[in-house]
């Protein structure tokens, strides 16, 4: 029997509405299911980025107060200068602070626009010569209470609160995932399969008239890949929404400095976003074509 391509969509979506409520179900647990792995995938890369800072042997940070005094400021350069403790540090101003806070969201303006180089902290950036973990807090404990300090933040405290917060969400986050695909699949298996049982006898004549194993299954496979691909879709609002609510919440901390640099880029959203299309579609299609090769005596 040649194959139709307006058939196939025809008898595709006269599933898909015979079945409506379960179509449903399943399309949204599938978009549940994407949203939750793509957060994951999102949270991941904003925690890389955040320990971007500690790079080139940084082992510690000294954020200056935006409105330091050049009394104090000269007071922490002098020390970083005279300690025999330190190799080498860097100073980053404020205008170099904004510059690299541009340079981070490039692609969303609208974060640094309402911003100033004077709103931010200028930093230390520092290399000890003993790297040693206790020998770095110590060292860095000596800049903690100082005059026009802000906050000190350690590379090991830092990256390991990070990575802690991180990983705890992405755990949570793929364990929901790996139970909610189990779930998708069941559900685009039992509407695949009610499709089938309420077209049984119209297969069974279409055999007899000489229709093929693929001709018959294709529609049923169309009606899985729908499934997944709308889940994926319907996945990209929850992904804007979690870094407008969730990850520029933490930009906006005062209280956790590293936490501003826990961002992500326009362009890793759309990559997270065709990422989860793509599971998505593999998702439906394996659900319709176990239901179908479970189900469909073809």
């Amino acid at each position: 029997m040649a194959a139709n391509p307006v058939y196939f969509v025809r008898e595709t979506f006269a599933n898909l509405w015979r079945n409506v409520a379960l179509t449903f179900a399943a399309v949204l647990t599938v978009a549940v299911t994407l949203s939750l792995a793509g957060t994951a995938n999102l949270v991941r890369l904003g925690a890389d980025r955040a320990t971007a800072q500690f790079e080139d042997g940084v082992e510690f940070i000294i954020f200056m107060n935006p409105d330091a005094s050049p009394d104090q400021d000269e007071s922490i350069r002098n020390a970083l200068e005279s300690s025999p403790q330190i190799e080498r540090f860097e100073y980053v101003d404020q205008a170099a602070t904004y510059d690299e806070f541009r340079e981070l969201f490039s692609e969303q303006p609208e974060l640094y626009e309402v911003l100033t180089p004077e709103d931010l902290p200028p930093s230390y950036r520092v290399v000890p010569s003993d790297v040693d973990s206790e020998a770095v807090d110590d060292l860095a404990g000596q800049f903690e209470n100082r005059p026009g300090v802000k906050k000190v933040a350690t590379a090991s405290d830092a990256i390991r609160f990070i990575d802690d917060v991180s990983s705890r969400v992405t755990v949570v986050l793929l364990v929901a995932s790996l139970v909610l695909v189990l779930v998708s699949a069941l559900l685009i298996l039992i509407t695949v399969f009610t499709a089938i049982g309420a077209r049984r006898r119209e297969i069974e004549v279409m055999k007899l008239v000489g229709a093929t194993n693929w001709f018959i299954r294709i529609p049923f496979l169309l009606e899985g890949l729908f499934h997944g691909l709308i889940g994926g879709l319907l996945a990209y609002p929850a992904l804007l929404l979690v870094d407008r609510y969730v990850l520029q919440y933490f930009q906006r901390s005062e209280d956790v400095l590293l936490f501003q640099s826990f961002a992500v880029t326009n362009g890793e959203i759309l990559g997270t976003q065709l990422l989860l299309l793509a599971v998505g579609a593999v998702l439906g299609v394996i659900g319709s074509t176990f239901a179908v090769g479970r189900y469909l005596d073809v």
